[in-house]
């Protein structure tokens, strides 16, 4: 039985993120999975939307909204605490829940805690007009 109950706000699954940038120049498919952060879940009749955010080890340029992920919260999110890791929250992919070619009905690798993870996002939906989306929704 699949079941993406666990896709929630602040899970971190594993995702083929497509980068504005790889947009850009006209890709429609990530180059890898790689860990994301579920921002918003929003409940809908034909499948909830969702909001991904990458996870990089690339240090983003500093005007970039993104946020380095402490050690603490990277363990809780089930990534390597060894490396550098930012969210990058100026950028996201929407997909849509149990229609997606993308998300697998796999238990999250993790979750941070609402203490670093929500004072981001309400930054971010504070922020979210000037973002940008890449819908990969078909």
């Amino acid at each position: 039985m699949s079941n993406y109950d666990d896709i929630q706000t602040a899970a971190v699954i594993r995702y083929p993120y497509l980068w504005a940038r790889q947009a850009r120049k006209g890709a429609t498919e990530g180059r890898k999975d790689r860990p994301v952060a579920v921002g918003v879940r929003l409940a809908r009749p034909d499948g909830d939307l969702v909001l991904f955010f990458p996870i990089t080890t690339k240090q983003p340029e500093q005007a970039r909204f993104a946020a380095e992920i402490p050690a603490m919260e990277k363990r809780r999110a089930g990534l390597d605490a060894d490396l550098h890791l930012w969210i990058v929250l100026d950028e996201f992919n929407t997909d849509i829940v149990g229609r997606s070619f993308y998300i697998e009905p796999e238990p999250p690798i993790g979750q941070f805690s609402k203490a670093f993870f929500l004072p981001l996002l309400r930054e971010f939906i504070a922020r979210r007009k000037s973002f940008t989306e890449i819908s990969r929704i078909r």
